[in-house]
């Protein structure tokens, strides 16, 4: 698979590689959320870092005059409204200004945040700018596990609940979008003094502890969050960003509260200490994550004086060092400020429903105050290689794994961004179709998955060279024949070298670049100016938005010259395993994780053999020409009003055999398809042996389809295949003109497939890892015994495990026909798609696949244990991992079982509850207390089981402790409710119903909310419209009432489950204590459900 060159955000545990779908990154940054909104109704998000109280200020030469010289800084300005190149079907406005500090700034003018005619601030008002009250901040962790490496196998992650995002799907009731802003400062970890690692992190942690004109600690993030608003910032190797969104008429007052990091942030020495503790915390939540160990090796053994070579996260040792060495902490962090915090430095973009004129005047009244400087310019600094040649480094590894990553440095590409030579490499080493170098390891045997190419993150793309990797995900042979995988790689790279540059594949990029610019989707604001401002780093002006998609100026001289570079004196080998041999050779330790690896000399014979290749294996060719790179652009809604479409989905075909939802896009205006189906198969789960066969069914067939699938993928036209509790889910999304004929190929394959004995080993030693790794974080852990203790049916990964050892190829050649020999279907076409089509696209499921029909009997329902009033049950576990420091606490209470209509005003108290609370719950725990980096409260919808959760990962206290203070907490939440102002409860109510209004921001989000209503079989595709509604109607008292009848102590209607996962460092000895207070330890859950009632299955 070719690595994605188009810029994301990922954590610092981020994933090594999707082995199947998704473009690979490797971003490695320190990523902080605050104060998430959006939540995941789902499983909820993390917190991050503390605030604290500030008095001292900085220097007061350096804190500007609040509002000075309005006129004057209007004259000292340029902009342009015309430089900008944006995409055909985006009908945003634009603006270019630079003010006279050096700080650039890009403008843009949604027409569609005030579509509905709501009222838009004028130039000179300040909306809700006095609004500032003391609640404490609510700073959280965007990403939702923290997990690493592979995506877990298993049940973990399914939680039968709803999209992320909930939305209005009809058109009766105007929706909402946000305005959003984003600030890069070109500075970043490189900039680290040598002795105190971590600095620029916590720097970006301390400018969120008030400012001179709002020196309370929390007033910026209180303001999002009432206002509906969320905040985030993270830190790479040579920039710094910060960014937020919030509810369109409250964008002036963010942005006040926004400018003032730039401007006059406090630092207070005293408070340092537990910012450093916030720091450490973060840092502790990725110890036992494989990329990141990985990342940290490779600065480790970078060369001494390189800027790689340092440890970027920081955390409790690295900072408290450094004060311990004689370093003034506070005083490096205001020189590092003051030498970077500049105009010059800064790139702002800013989205909001207002005029341009008056994004400007805000821009200048509140911008022009950031210190003057120097012009930021990223050029190359060093020719200082990153790593000694002619070693192999073997890491072992947390999970279980053989990963064989194999870099090559590159000269600094940023000046050459329009001919993207890496990326033309990228797709040639990283292609999966037939005569390609994973083609070949696949059928040896030795490979299951390949991606190849330069990474998003700032290491992998800085100023001082480009890093070029190949990651290969090996079987147990390919282990044993490591040296043999490398000579076929350097095989495949000599036959690149003898073949002339094709100028035909580089148009293949162009026209696929090109068709992705055109029609680009709409993404959620506060990731669209994230983008914006990374790009204003790197790419010229004019090419701010097009330029990750720009293909012109074919040099085939430039490919050759950047090929050269892919040689065996220019290449670092890592290999990532549990399975090497300690005890004969000598173990090192990196100081910072304390992860353990070899470093071993590559026989010189070997280095030799692969700069020069004796033959190259006659199976390697170039890639066939893409046959499906789309054609068919023309939009089928052209003629059709928009009065004339129904607002939401409409089944269309509704047979024993298949049910069909469809809808027409007239929102969106792209030629692209969403076709998701729901397949129930006979018997899939309805035993532990049939649930792991139906796995690895699944898994052989998608590798059956990979050649196809991957040539689609890279058309933009993707599939998704996975098992669902009992039923097999295929989902096709992007560009519609291939669509109806990738489907065809994807079902003929299914109904003739016929397993092939070699791949059978393969995929089932790779299912059988990928069981081995589920429940590796303590996260997921506790969210995986949630659903075992909750779910009727419900086969634990252990026994999965021991059942997969005993099956043969014969076993599973029996059991497919068997599978497939009974169906049903539900599905959803949505998106550019008429009727018709939709129609013959369920034709295709009729007259390709020879199952009959899935009885209704037969479906598989989910049923949910009904947990009796006044039960307080307990499970308490130890970590998987045994060096895993961190503990979960997860305590759970149900609510009622969600019947559609019925319960709208339910789940809106609910989210109501939730969105009052979720701050000081944060606060409290979280920054006050100090517990650890991951404090959570939200509700949770599973299988229609609509409940409450609170959840706390601490690497610092026992799960007996954390229990403890959560439970502190929520007996102080009546008074809590009691004191709330009635004006401070408008403002949650109100931030909420705009949530849930906010217009979803492309085709696939829209999708995912009508799909979700399809599985949960509720098919009420206006909720969010009709919860908004409800939640007009609803009073302090209701919110209430509702918490003295589900969650508070006293109440005998009360239902409470707690999951506790004990990190290494905790006794679980000390479980027993809390049998003495009314808990019901369960340690059987299977006997426990054997006696229990069930709520019936609704979906």
């Amino acid at each position: 698979m070719r690595k994605s060159s188009i810029h994301r955000k990922c954590i610092p545990n981020g994933d090594l590689y999707d082995p199947i779908l998704r473009p690979w990154t490797k971003n490695f940054v320190a990523y902080v959320t605050l104060n998430k909104q959006n939540q995941d109704i789902n499983e909820g998000n993390r917190g991050e870092g503390p605030r604290c109280y500030c008095s001292h200020h900085l220097p007061p030469s350096f804190v500007s005059t609040r509002r000075r010289r309005t006129a004057e800084m209007a004259a000292a300005v340029s902009r342009d409204d015309e430089l900008v190149v944006k995409s055909p079907s985006d009908n945003r406005s634009y603006r270019l200004l630079r003010l006279a500090n050096g700080l650039c700034a890009l403008l843009i003018h949604d027409p569609e945040i005030y579509a509905d005619g709501g009222p838009a601030p004028k130039p000179n008002e300040d909306v809700d700018m006095d609004d500032g009250d003391d609640e404490e901040d609510d700073e959280e962790y965007s990403d939702e596990e923290g997990e690493d490496d592979d995506d877990e196998e298993g049940e973990e992650d399914e939680d039968g609940s709803e999209p992320k995002r909930k939305k209005d799907m009809g058109s009766s009731e105007p929706v909402i979008k946000k305005a959003a802003a984003a600030v890069c400062v070109g500075m970043g970890s490189f900039a680290d003094p040598p002795k105190a690692h971590g600095l620029a992190h916590f720097l970006e942690h301390m400018l969120f502890m008030g400012s001179s004109v709002f020196p309370d600690e929390n007033e910026y993030d209180s303001y999002l969050s009432k206002h509906g608003g969320s905040s985030n910032a993270f830190t790479e190797t040579e920039y710094t960003c910060y960014h937020f969104e919030v509810n369109r008429e409250y964008l002036k007052g963010a942005l006040d509260r926004f400018s003032q990091f730039f401007v006059s942030p406090l630092v207070k020495a005293e408070a340092m200490d537990r910012e450093i503790l916030a720091v450490d915390s973060e840092f502790n939540q990725v110890l036992q994550s494989d990329s990141c160990r990985l990342y940290q090796l490779q600065s480790h053994t970078c060369s001494q004086g390189h800027p790689l070579n340092r440890f970027t996260w920081g955390n409790k040792k690295s900072l408290s060092n450094a004060m311990g060495s004689g370093i003034n902490l506070r005083e490096e962090i205001l020189q590092m400020y003051m030498s970077n915090y500049h105009g010059g430095m800064m790139k702002l973009v800013i989205i909001g429903g207002e005029p341009l004129d008056t994004l400007e005047a805000w821009t200048m009244e509140l911008f022009s105050e950031v210190k003057a400087g120097p012009l930021l310019e990223i050029s190359p600094k060093t020719d200082m290689p990153f790593w000694k040649s002619g070693k192999l480094h073997k890491l072992e590894a947390v999970r279980d794994v053989h990963s064989l990553f194999l870099s090559w440095t590159l000269p600094c590409l940023h000046k050459e961004y329009m001919k993207k030579p890496e990326d033309y490499l990228a797709h040639l080493l990283g292609h999966e179709g037939k005569g390609s170098l994973l083609y070949f390891l696949k059928a040896k045997g030795w490979a299951s998955t390949l991606s190849a190419g330069v990474g998003t993150g700032g290491t992998q793309r800085s100023s001082y060279a480009y890093i070029f990797e190949m990651s290969i995900r090996l079987s147990d042979s390919g282990l044993k024949n490591l040296f043999e995988v490398i000579t076929a790689v350097y095989q495949y790279i000599n036959l690149l070298k003898q073949s002339e540059p094709q100028e035909w594949i580089f148009k293949e990029l162009q026209d696929i670049g090109y068709m992705e610019f055109r029609f680009a989707e709409e993404q959620p604001p506060d990731d669209y100016v994230v983008d914006l401002a990374e790009n204003m780093l790197f790419y010229s002006e004019k090419h701010i938005i097009s330029g990750e998609y720009i293909y012109e100026g074919w040099e085939p001289e430039l490919v050759k010259h950047v090929l050269s570079f892919f040689h065996p004196d220019n290449m670092r080998v890592d290999i990532l395993s549990r399975s090497f041999d300690k005890q004969s050779q000598a173990i090192r330790c990196e100081p910072w994780f304390g992860s353990q690896y070899i470093e071993e000399d590559i026989p010189s014979s070997l280095i030799e053999s692969w700069r020069n290749p004796v033959e190259i294996d006659g199976n390697f060719h170039l890639p066939r020409k893409n046959e499906y790179i789309p054609g068919d652009f023309s939009l089928r809604n052209a003629s059709i009003p928009k009065s004339s479409n129904d607002d939401n989905p409409r089944c269309i075909v509704d047979e024993p055999f298949i049910k069909l939802w469809h809808k027409m896009d007239i929102t969106f205006n792209v030629p692209r398809a969403n076709a998701y189906f729901l397949i129930s198969v006979k018997d899939g789960c309805s035993s532990l042996r049939n649930s792991v066969l139906t796995d690895l069914f699944a898994n052989l067939l998608k590798d059956e389809l990979n050649e196809v699938l991957y040539q689609a993928y890279v058309a933009k036209l993707e599939t998704s295949l996975s098992v669902v509790g009992s039923n097999l889910e295929l989902k096709l999304y992007g560009y519609n003109d291939k669509l109806a004929i990738l489907l065809s190929h994807i079902l003929a394959a299914s109904q003739s497939f016929s397993p092939k004995i070699d791949r059978f080993e393969v995929i089932k030693e790779d299912l059988e890892r990928a069981y081995r790794n589920t429940n590796m974080k303590p996260m997921s852990h506790s969210t995986y015994l949630r659903l075992q203790f909750l779910r009727q049916i419900f086969w634990d990964v252990n026994e999965k495990l021991k059942v997969l050892a005993t099956l043969t190829f014969p076993d599973l050649a029996a059991f497919v026909p068997e599978l497939l020999s009974q169906l049903h279907i539900e599905g959803l076409c949505h998106g550019n798609l008429l009727g018709e089509e939709a129609i013959n696209i369920s034709k295709i499921f009729q007259n390709t696949l020879s199952g009959q029909t899935l009885s209704v009997e037969a479906r598989h329902g989910e049923r949910v244990l009904s947990i009796p009033h006044g039960a307080n049950f307990i499970r308490s576990v130890r970590v998987k991992n045994d060096l895993e420091e961190n503990s979960v606490v997860e305590v759970y209470f149900p609510v009622e079982q969600d019947i559609g209509k019925e319960s709208t005003r339910l789940r809106a108290i609910t989210d109501l509850f939730s969105n009052i609370i979720e701050e000081p719950c944060f606060d409290q725990l979280r920054t006050k207390e100090q517990l650890g980096y991951t404090v959570d409260s939200s509700p949770r919808m599973t299988y229609r089981l609509l409940a409450y959760c609170f959840r706390v990962m601490s690497s610092k206290y026992s799960p007996v402790y954390l229990q403890s203070r959560i439970d502190n907490f929520i007996d102080g939440l009546s008074a809590l409710l009691d004191g709330l102002e009635e004006e401070t409860f408008e403002h949650h109510k109100s931030g909420l119903i705009a949530q849930k209004l906010e217009k979803d921001p492309s085709l696939s989000y829209q999708t995912g909310d009508y799909w979700s209503q399809i599985t949960d079989k509720r098919y009420m595709f206006d909720m969010s419209k009709l919860e908004a509604e409800e939640l007009r109607t609803v009073g302090k008292e209701d919110v209430i009432s509702w918490y003295n009848t589900y969650i508070r102590s006293s109440s005998p209607t009360r239902r409470r489950l707690a999951i506790h996962v004990y990190g290494c460092n905790s006794d679980i000895a000390e479980a027993a204590k809390l049998q003495e207070q009314s808990w019901t330890a369960i340690d059987d859950v299977e006997s426990l459900k054997g006696s229990s009632q069930f709520y019936p299955s609704l979906c």
